[in-house]
């Protein structure tokens, strides 16, 4: 997720097979674009899903841009991953700007988006403004999220990405059914005398 032409669509084709429509002009995706990551060699490979969703602009969680349509594919999602653009290219001047703005519209839009576990990706540091990238870099340390620095044209950090997203994304182990079994049959028998039905 992120602003319009952060590199959501180009970098989901570059890790996976889906080939979304990319342009250099706001809300090319319209729709979300789905795709599987795989890492790893077989037979312990391992595969995730990923969803390139339309980009997001202030007030999106009042409806700009479509931006409550697209706020609502967020709340299938397990992980987030923020990608803000640090390029010398974009008419934006502040990338900390950029990521404050997205995450106020999540909050503002409710229904637990910003409980969800996220990833800060800053995108296009071929062409990086490298005080962006140091700026961006600095804020997500203080915010204790974890932080990736990417180029889809050069492939810089795309492995390292891939490998981070599936990390994030393994499955909490299930607690023993025993200890569930045991844990349940204590408070039936602390309530004996209450009324179940």
């Amino acid at each position: 997720m992120g602003y319009p032409n952060a590199g959501k669509s180009t970098l989901i084709s570059r890790i996976s097979a889906a080939r979304p429509k990319i342009a250099d002009y706001p809300f090319t995706t319209l729709e979300p674009n789905l795709g599987v990551v795989s890492v790893g060699e077989e037979p312990d490979t391992q595969s995730y899903v990923v969803a390139d969703l339309p980009g997001l602009i202030e007030g999106a969680h009042l409806g700009a841009g479509l931006g409550t349509q697209f706020l609502r594919h967020i709340e299938r999602t397990r992980l987030l991953a923020h990608l803000v653009d640090v390029s010398d290219g974009t008419h934006r001047s502040d990338a900390v700007e950029d990521f404050k703005v997205i995450n106020a519209e999540l909050e503002g839009f409710g229904h637990e988006l910003m409980e969800k576990p996220m990833i800060v990706i800053a995108t296009k540091i071929d062409s990086a403004n490298p005080e962006k990238l140091k700026k961006l870099a600095a804020y997500a340390k203080k915010r204790k999220l974890e932080f990736h620095a990417i180029s889809s044209v050069t492939g810089e950090g795309i492995d390292e990405l891939k490998w981070a997203l599936a990390r994030k994304l393994q499955p909490v182990e299930a607690k023993p059914k025993a200890k569930r079994a045991k844990v349940a049959a204590i408070v039936l028998e602390s309530n004996d005398d209450n009324d179940w039905s």
